[in-house]
């Protein structure tokens, strides 16, 4: 299944150490599944043409449902995670998480539908939750920006209506797994990602393992307290650092008849701050010593090799990133890069993918395991 191109049945041998009649039966078996494709001889090096094979990525097919405050993306990829179909739908609104997330997967239904791939070859989907995810059943246990949104079954509700298997994370722990596989994380095993919107949340792997901690809670420094000042203040929800550095908080600092999009005003208030606006530079300065404190603290707990920005706040912002970079390299004791998500907003998606992958992989091997059982014993 990783291996891209094509392989021959001597290799297989080789790499299987299984005798040439068993590999001769499984390739036959696996071919006439269409989890491989024969693609006849070819050339010869010598001696007897071989017969080339190739991994069918398209036998069946993953998707994902990133769902944000107020938009959800959607996307259909094949086993190996390249995506096939692409699109952004209104999260709904004024409706409960039952109606909502059956209306969501009633979208990417209609979405394979126009991609003209049956239900039945779905073989899993990864949902991605703004919030806190019971991993282990698929609960979404709290989203503070989906109203109404908490200890909502989210992995059972969703898959009555896909019919399939479907796995629930948060979405900031797949954009880590999406920078990890294909951006800014690449080659790094122990890593972390650090998402300021709205909300601020954060996601961590250590030795290549995606950490969930004992509550499912590892990430959330929302809650994380700033300052001896703040540890009898109650931030409710949001917590001291979310409430203090989040995007709220940063238009608060600077007020200027802002418009409601952050791709717009976060580049107009760097430009002010850049031109000498003393409010403005403020403005950065505090937003980005919060982050850069928070992030520093990251790195002294993980002893990571990079940390990745990502969220609304860093949507081409790099001179915030670099007011947070210098904050982090006044404090930072064991030295590792702060660096910008590459895939943006796809970075969910991305990991989200990954994940249904290797869910349909594991799937499509048991099922393999069963076919070939059968055949050898009828």
């Amino acid at each position: 299944m990783d291996r891209p191109g094509t392989f021959t049945r001597a290799e297989l041998i080789e790499l299987s150490g299984l005798s040439a009649p068993t590999i001769g039966e499984v390739a036959g078996h696996l071919i006439r599944k269409g989890v491989v494709k024969d693609l006849g001889t070819g050339p010869s090096s010598g001696g007897r043409r071989p017969s080339l094979m190739e991994f069918n990525a398209r036998h069946a097919y993953t998707a994902v449902m990133d769902i944000g405050p107020t938009r959800t993306r959607l996307a259909v990829a094949d086993l190996r995670g390249e995506t096939i179909q692409h699109e952004i739908v209104d999260t709904p609104k004024g409706v409960g998480p039952q109606e909502g997330l059956s209306h969501l997967a009633d979208d990417l239904l209609a979405l394979l539908e126009r991609t003209r791939i049956p239900r039945g070859r779905l073989l899993a989907v990864a949902a991605g939750a703004p919030g806190i995810v019971g991993v282990k059943d698929g609960t979404l246990v709290l989203a503070p920006n989906l109203t109404g949104w908490r200890d909502v079954p989210m992995r059972d509700i969703l898959a009555a209506t896909l019919r399939t298997t479907v796995v629930v994370e948060n979405d900031v722990n797949l954009a880590l797994l999406g920078e990890h596989w294909r951006g800014a994380a690449r080659g790094h095993e122990s890593c972390a990602f650090v998402f300021v919107g709205t909300g601020i949340g954060a996601a961590v792997l250590i030795d290549g393992v995606l950490l969930h901690g004992h509550h499912d809670m590892a990430g959330e420094i929302a809650v994380m307290c700033m300052g001896p000042e703040f540890v009898d203040r109650d931030f409710g929800g949001r917590g001291c650092l979310e409430t203090l550095a989040g995007l709220d908080a940063l238009k608060a600092r600077w007020p200027d008849g802002v418009p409601s999009d952050p791709e717009r005003w976060i580049p107009s208030l760097l430009e002010a701050a850049r031109s000498g606006d003393a409010q403005a530079q403020r403005a950065v300065e505090e937003t980005a010593r919060m982050i850069g404190i928070a992030t520093a603290n990251i790195g002294a707990v993980v002893d990571p090799s990079v940390v990745v920005l990502g969220g609304a706040m860093f949507a081409q912002a790099e001179p915030l990133a670099d007011a947070v970079r210098d904050v982090v390299r006044r404090l930072q004791r064991n030295p590792f890069d702060v660096v910008l998500s590459q895939l943006g907003k796809e970075a969910p998606v991305a990991g989200g993918l990954l994940v249904a992958v290797a869910e349909a992989r594991r799937q499509l091997t048991h099922q393999l395991e069963l076919s070939v059982a059968r055949s050898a014993h009828p």
